[in-house]
């Protein structure tokens, strides 16, 4: 595989993205809800609208802005844009032929920064690399054909096996989900490790040692994801950090916060405010009939909340207060002409800002992303019902999308899978089968068949869908029990059965 660009933070909570995110995090004693608000998404206002073009004004500190403010004071990613921007004035000077003396001020300015940057950083300062957790967007880069691109929009790849993760991980600096974490969450919690942790589908991670820490130590924490309501109906892959998030919260029984952002489809879609929320309580009780506990788990709307929590929308104002202008270009890419809504990965930027407005780093556990039934290198999409099994599927339908659709690592002819066998590594009925075959020995027999040539592309198929069918009903089956009323149980702001 090529090089890989990753321009996001693995995508946020956004399975939309076919990726999964969970958020962990300190709790303080007095406010649960005040304490999370720093770990949810920047709130940026578009403010007036000109010949199609939105205009938005930077929120920025004072301290970051003050060409005399207290270097120390800044953060590693504000020093960086520090730097950055003196360089370019520099370069502006040299340009436009200042007088000398103002262009030897500028420059020692520069070196001044730089070496700030190193001291705080332990690391020269080089462009377009900004330090560890803060990874910028060079919209000019060229992307190569053999290259993954990732960023909160899309996901590329011209290799079948899907993304590179290994690359992502030394690239953008998380840490990998290695045996010894896992045995670690194993002894803490005295659970098995749920599948997605064994089978790597859970890969990386920031600072979950922190929590595991904090877990030992009874010091109280909470779980945090979400979902973009892009559709009526969810996916079988919009499942993954549900399931996952509540193998977390049993194991730990910690509380959980569950973000609905159907304001950012609003934005970003073309759909009405009303046709958002419609989306965004439809899938409420997808992921409640995931089997949620209504007395630890809180699921709100953006646009049914923001506006009736005075504690919510001062941290959106203290987040605000502490990012500039150029860090939401670094981080998400806009450009001047892009409209500004909430978007995915905020939890780089939050883990930025977190320390300096009184609270903790989240810690991040990130995913693997959920393939296309057409291939790794296809984008799945919730427009496209054939590109994956939702949760609405009949059996019938969930038979003849996986028959019809699903991508084979078969050979052309029964003969030459016989004699050459199967390819696991790009097989999508393999792969779907990884999220959700839970014997671990059935799923390496499966394995060795296939890749002997023992089992034909059509078994595995077959396997496929005797597991998704009855899942999917069963599925069915408990949202049927989610009445209006347990919609509104779960959505309304109440306290937790936690003594935080």
């Amino acid at each position: 595989m090529g090089r890989s660009r990753w321009l996001g933070d693995f995508g946020g909570a956004r399975m939309e993205r076919n990726v999964a995110e969970v958020g962990c995090c300190s709790v303080t004693s007095e406010n649960l809800l005040a304490a999370l608000q720093c770990a949810f998404k920047l709130e940026y206002l578009v403010l007036m609208k000109r010949k199609k073009t939105l205009v938005f004004k930077e929120n920025s500190s004072k301290m970051a802005d003050s060409p005399n403010c207290d270097l120390k004071s800044l953060s590693p990613l504000q020093l960086f844009e520090k730097v950055t921007e003196q360089g370019e004035k520099v370069r502006a000077l040299k340009a436009g032929k200042a007088p000398k003396d103002e262009i030897d001020a500028a420059v020692r300015m520069l070196l001044s920064l730089k070496l700030s940057y190193k001291t705080t950083t332990g690391q020269d300062y080089q462009a377009g690399l900004p330090p560890k957790d803060h990874v910028l967007i060079n919209n000019g880069t060229t992307k190569e054909e053999d290259e993954d691109l990732v960023d909160p929009w899309n996901v590329q790849t011209s290799n079948a096996k899907g993304v590179d993760y290994d690359k992502l991980i030394v690239r953008f600096g998380s840490t990998k989900i290695d045996t010894d974490l896992i045995n670690r969450i194993e002894r803490a919690t005295g659970q098995k490790p749920h599948r997605f942790l064994r089978r790597g589908i859970f890969f990386s991670h920031r600072d979950m040692d922190q929590i595991l820490h904090a877990y030992e130590n009874k010091k109280p924490f909470y779980l945090y994801t979400g979902r973009g309501p892009s559709s009526q109906a969810m996916h079988v892959g919009h499942l993954i950090p549900f399931l996952f998030t509540k193998w977390l919260q049993e194991a730990f029984d910690v509380p959980l916060v569950i973000q609905l952002t159907d304001d950012e489809k609003y934005l970003w879609k073309d759909m009405t405010t009303e046709k958002a929320y419609e989306y965004a309580k439809e899938n409420a009780r997808d992921i409640i009939a995931c089997g949620f506990d209504v007395n630890k788990t809180f699921i709100f709307s953006d646009l049914d909340y923001l506006g009736s929590s005075t504690g919510f929308y001062k941290n959106i104002i203290k987040v605000q207060k502490h990012v500039t202008f150029n860090q939401v270009k670094g981080i998400f890419g806009f450009t001047d002409s892009d409209c500004i809504g909430w978007t995915d990965p905020y939890f780089r930027m939050t883990r930025d800002v977190a320390p300096r407005i009184g609270y903790p780093k989240p810690a991040l556990l990130h995913s693997v992303f959920f393939p296309a039934l057409q291939g790794a290198q296809t984008k799945m999409s919730a427009s496209d019902v054939n590109s994956s099994v939702f949760l609405n599927d009949t059996p019938k339908q969930i038979k003849t999308k996986i028959n019809k659709h699903a991508f084979s690592g078969g050979r052309d002819t029964i003969e030459e899978h016989r004699k050459y066998g199967g390819n696991c590594d790009v097989d999508v009925s393999f792969m779907y089968l990884t999220f959700f075959l839970e014997d671990d020995d059935k799923l390496e027999q499966l394995k060795q068949a296939y890749t002997s040539g023992e089992l034909l592309t059509g078994e595995l198929k077959k396997v496929l869908i005797e597991t998704l069918q009855p899942l999917i009903a069963a599925h069915q089956e408990r949202r049927k029990q989610v009445t209006d009323e347990v919609v509104k149980q779960f959505m309304t702001p109440r306290k937790l059965a936690f003594e935080f």
